[in-house]
């Protein structure tokens, strides 16, 4: 009898997984809860569509973190699919790919929904059949599994030798990734970590003069600290505090904080003791002398006498321009976030992401406990562990063919 893959997710793991085991001839069927599939991919194309970086692959590994997590895993995956690869199964959708000065690969479209229209074409061609609106509401496992799946016309019943899950996360639930799958994982007994805001903005009790004026503005050429990791580049002043790719970075470590801190240096070119020497023979309005003498920005200037001033010398000035310590409250709701943290606990999948309890049930993507920072490596993450997943299922479903 024909084996029956069923896998649930139609995101870029879900879509990589499906790719990689139709290959092999194995009948697959992908559901969507949503009307579409890619919806996450398309929104991520907002911005240009970053799909990987062209950094060494072994400086790439060390991008991924996640407690639990094997230290081998991203070495393994990457190899299995790496961003090199990525390019090359653009290229052979017949979508060429560039290199930004920033290291960031892109499609030279700048779009994503050529490439999701090319892949989607290549996956029906290759026999996988597509099932939108079915939201898995159960699974259960006997000798096959059991999956049921809430549908507009009522409740539907699917058999499967093998499942791939590639649900997302938590973050963008408009899309789909909304972290509905948690309850149905535990009560399967399947060990979840609560998943949290990842690449997110944080929240800042700004003073009301921050806001006024400053509110929408960029704080350009920044070092930024938190504890021992160290983060460059821009901000953006929000009402609720602070966005940028810095401070997505730095997110685990100011999350491990327990009164979270970050320590910001405005004028990182410079040093303290060169900045009280460009003030001369400045004697008051130190501020007002700064933003002549060092270049300091209106916005830097506002966020330091609303947390220090008013200033008596340029010493004092230029200590906490140097080391500026902006307390935070907390990181924005998930729902807001790029990503997410928290998810499947390494410790319930083996090597291939299979669930070890559950043989024959795979779990892929940002379901799994890991977080990277922007930049291209989240969705080589779904690539590679997708990749993974749909070699695993189809060694679980053809045993003989890799004997």
């Amino acid at each position: 009898m024909e084996k029956h893959l069923v896998i649930v997710g139609g995101g870029p793991a879900g879509l990589r997984a499906a790719e990689v085991a139709a290959a092999a001839g194995i009948r697959i069927s992908l559901y969507e809860a949503k009307r579409s599939v890619g919806r996450k991919f398309l929104v991520a194309g907002k911005g240009g569509f970053n799909i990987t970086h062209a950094e060494d692959v072994s400086l790439f590994a060390t991008r991924y973190r996640g407690p639990e997590q094997p230290p081998e895993f991203w070495d393994r995956a990457l190899a299995a699919f790496s961003n090199t690869d990525l390019r090359g199964w653009a290229a052979r959708l017949d979508v060429g790919t560039f290199v930004a000065s920033s290291g960031r690969v892109y499609p030279k479209a700048l779009k994503a929904a050529p490439l999701l229209r090319a892949w989607l074409r290549r996956l029906k061609n290759r026999g996988v059949s597509f099932h939108v609106n079915h939201r898995l509401v159960g699974l259960e496992k006997g000798e096959r599994f059991h999956l049921q799946f809430e549908t507009p016309d009522g409740c539907e019943k699917v058999d499967a030798d093998a499942v791939v899950l590639a649900m997302g996360g938590g973050s963008w639930p408009q899309t789909g990734s909304d972290g509905t799958w948690v309850g149905l994982l535990e009560s399967l007994g399947i060990a979840v970590n609560t998943l949290t805001s990842a690449n997110c903005g944080w929240e800042v009790p700004w003073a009301s003069s921050v806001l006024e004026e400053g509110e929408g503005k960029a704080l350009k050429n920044l070092v930024l600290r938190a504890g021992e990791v160290e983060a460059r580049g821009e901000l953006v002043i929000t009402r609720y505090g602070l966005e940028g790719g810095p401070i997505y970075q730095l997110g685990p470590a100011l999350k491990a904080m327990k009164e979270p801190v970050l320590e910001i240096d405005f004028k990182p070119t410079f040093t303290e003791e060169k900045l009280v020497a460009k003030m001369e023979s400045a004697r008051r309005n130190f501020l007002a002398e700064a933003r002549v003498r060092w270049k300091l920005s209106a916005e830097a200037c506002l966020i330091l006498e609303s947390l220090y001033g008013p200033f008596e010398s340029a010493e004092a000035l230029a200590k906490v321009t140097k080391r500026c310590q902006l307390p935070l409250i907390g990181p924005r709701p998930i729902a807001e976030a790029i990503s997410s943290a928290g998810g499947v606990r390494w410790c319930e999948l083996d090597e291939d992401l299979m669930v070890k309890k559950l043989p024959g049930l795979f779990v892929a993507g940002e379901m799994i406990d890991w977080e990277a920072p922007t930049g291209g490596y989240l969705m080589q993450g779904c690539f590679a562990s997708g990749t993974l997943t749909g070699q695993a299922a189809e060694s679980f479903l053809n045993p003989a063919a890799d004997a």
